[in-house]
């Protein structure tokens, strides 16, 4: 899927930051198996999904998480 050429100015976007105002994030990969059946190959899949996280606290930022997932990873979204 190509992604469209957006002229975007950087004025006219927010700021992400976490609970406790820092505004860098690292990112990291939610592992998700995926079954034999699904691949259709002799073993289970691996199926890794880049998220951000803040590195202090390592809770993920929620957006970053598909939403049909989501309460898998309750523990870890940044509130």
């Amino acid at each position: 899927m190509d992604q469209p050429n957006l002229d975007i100015d950087l004025a006219n976007t927010n700021p992400i930051n976490s609970p406790e105002g820092n505004p860098i994030f690292q990112q990291g990969f939610i592992l998700r198996k995926v079954s034999k059946f699904i691949t259709q190959t002799d073993e289970d899949g691996i199926m890794p999904l880049p998220v951000f996280f803040d590195a202090s606290t390592g809770k993920v930022l929620a957006d970053t998480i598909p939403p049909s997932i989501r309460e898998d990873y309750k523990d870890i979204i940044m509130e």
